[in-house]
């Protein structure tokens, strides 16, 4: 939705959803997959395991600050940007496809193929294309998720939970309740009520990552050598501000379980790991 371009009326999430099952399938919901599965091998393994470094080193006089675990977030998050700046690209252009006219249409069979033609085509610089605004929303992503997560999980380890008085302990169930918080904060910060359609539904007022990420799969869906600079003006020209917030549904509905099983299979990771070590 984030790639869609302006026109009368602006598709909702269930209807992108039901168009794409009707063309291409069941299977169109998976397009990117291998993409997806790159990305993750280089953004991911680069952000968290940097980010466990360096908090690991900030540890070493007492519990970091909130400060240095920001410092330490934003620095993995750009290194992980960096990293996984090609799987983005990939990523962005493989699910776009099927609503893009068949003579737009990239057709990269998976990832690998997919990086393959890139180089052929756009070269080595075609692999950073979209680097500043990816770079800028992976340093948003992880400062928000990971640190939101460290707090909240900490938070919950000092405090019993209000009401119910009951205290957690570090289980799968505090993991579950501090990568949901930290899903919920790093998609948005808050949010506020819009009608359309005579419909109410919510629409987020203000975005941590949501600008960032519509700049850059903008830039990496297209082709040739247009700048960031002529897309931006472009959309603000024909949509307004608001297209900077496009696509913050399906964005949610990735981010949200996306976070709770990545933390989840981390901690048990780390749990394992520390017991084999030990």
């Amino acid at each position: 939705m984030q790639t869609l371009e302006s026109g009368s009326r602006r598709p909702s999430t269930i209807s992108v959803l039901r168009a794409s099952i009707a063309q291409s399938g069941i299977r169109s919901l998976y397009a990117g997959l291998t993409a997806s599965l790159m990305r993750q091998m280089s953004y991911s393994l680069v952000r968290l395991g940097t980010y466990e470094e360096l908090k690991t080193r900030f540890s070493k006089d007492g519990p970091p600050s909130t400060a240095r675990l920001i410092l330490a977030a934003s620095l993995a998050g750009g290194l992980g940007g960096i990293a996984g700046n090609p799987a983005d690209i990939l990523l962005v252009r493989m699910t776009s496809d099927s609503i893009r006219p068949p003579e737009k249409r990239y057709g990269y069979g998976n990832a690998l193929s997919g990086l393959i033609s890139l180089i052929k085509e756009e070269g080595a610089r075609g692999l950073a294309r979209g680097l500043i605004p990816n770079t800028i929303r992976a340093v948003l992503m992880n400062a928000s998720q990971v640190v939101s997560y460290d707090f909240a999980k900490s938070t919950l380890l000092r405090h019993p939970i209000p009401v119910i008085d009951y205290q957690l302990r570090d289980n799968l169930l505090l993991h579950i309740i501090a990568s949901t918080v930290a899903g919920t904060v790093a998609t948005s910060m808050d949010f506020g009520r819009s009608f359309r359609d005579e419909t109410a539904d919510f629409t987020p007022m203000l975005a941590v990552c949501s600008p960032a990420d519509v700049i850059r799969s903008r830039v990496m869906a297209s082709s040739g050598k247009t700048s960031i600079s002529h897309i931006l003006a472009q959309s603000l020209r024909e949509e307004g501000p608001r297209f900077l917030l496009k696509g913050w549904t399906p964005a949610f509905m990735r981010l949200g379980p996306n976070t709770v099983l990545m933390f989840v299979f981390f901690e048990q990771l780390k749990k394992s790991w520390n017991t084999l070590a030990s």
